[in-house]
């Protein structure tokens, strides 16, 4: 292997390794191909490899167990039973209402605790999602961010429930109906409300930082809601009216 080869640059490599994850082709614990494997399939040193799992690993997108190997995703939490359980009782808008009432604490949380480097890991994440041209990889980028702020917000038992309420999002119908929701307008305007939130992190103000949360995921619920419409079963549960609160 060339000198070259080993010092390749990494974002090729980790296209590589997101586009073989979202190939469908992984076993169903979406366990990687290891290092070597990896290596010679993308032809590139070992150590490039490394150097691209621990960037996704950084930004969530993959998880590792020592003697196991690398996996997709987040290792499987305790909530994943409760949450597919929860996902047949519930629907979409009554998520939305749920992360209404978590992440905007979690922002605020975050602007006191978020440290130098994972706030540019956010901000990496923010540009990710807005320079995606195709639903999934919107729905990933999307995630990874909103993720980042639940883990740096530091407190386990709103972690535990931002992670009920990811898996259950991971529902299909779900997934389309966000999709559908967007447009390249809506898009601009998620990235400027990220910027915002993240601006209101960095500057360490958790009122600035809970409001930003709260206007990004209320512009998001109303997407949701003309998206569905009133006919859809979804709004046989009464909602929350957002401007008076009740």
């Amino acid at each position: 292997m060339s000198s070259s080869l080993r010092s390749a640059p990494i974002e090729p490599i980790k296209q590589k390794v997101l586009e073989l994850i979202k190939s469908g082709s992984l076993p169903a614990d979406g366990k990687l191909p290891t290092e070597r494997v990896l290596s010679e399939n993308f032809d590139v040193s070992r150590r490039s490899v490394r150097l691209a799992l621990d960037s996704l690993e950084q930004q969530g997108l993959v998880w590792r167990k020592q003697g196991k190997g690398t996996f997709a995703g987040q290792p499987a939490d305790p909530t994943a039973d409760l949450a597919a359980k929860i996902a047949g009782e519930t629907n979409a808008l009554q998520v939305m209402e749920a992360r209404l009432c978590i992440e905007p604490e979690l922002a605020a949380l975050c602007a006191r605790r978020m440290g130098p480097d994972e706030l540019a890991r956010l901000r990496r994440l923010a540009q990710r999602q807005f320079e995606s041209s195709g639903p999934e990889a919107i729905e990933l980028w999307d995630g990874a961010f909103h993720r980042l702020i639940a883990q740096c917000a530091r407190n386990r038992p709103l972690l535990t429930a931002f992670a009920l309420l990811d898996k259950i999002r991971e529902n299909p119908d779900w997934i389309r109906i966000r999709a559908r929701a967007r447009s390249e307008p809506s898009l601009e305007v998620s990235n400027c409300e990220h910027i915002t939130i993240i601006e209101a992190i960095a500057a360490g103000d958790p009122d600035l930082a809970r409001t930003a949360m709260r206007d990004h995921l209320t512009t998001r619920f109303d997407a949701l809601r003309d998206e569905m419409g009133p006919s859809d079963s979804s709004w046989e549960t009464e909602l929350i009216d957002l401007d008076n609160g009740k």
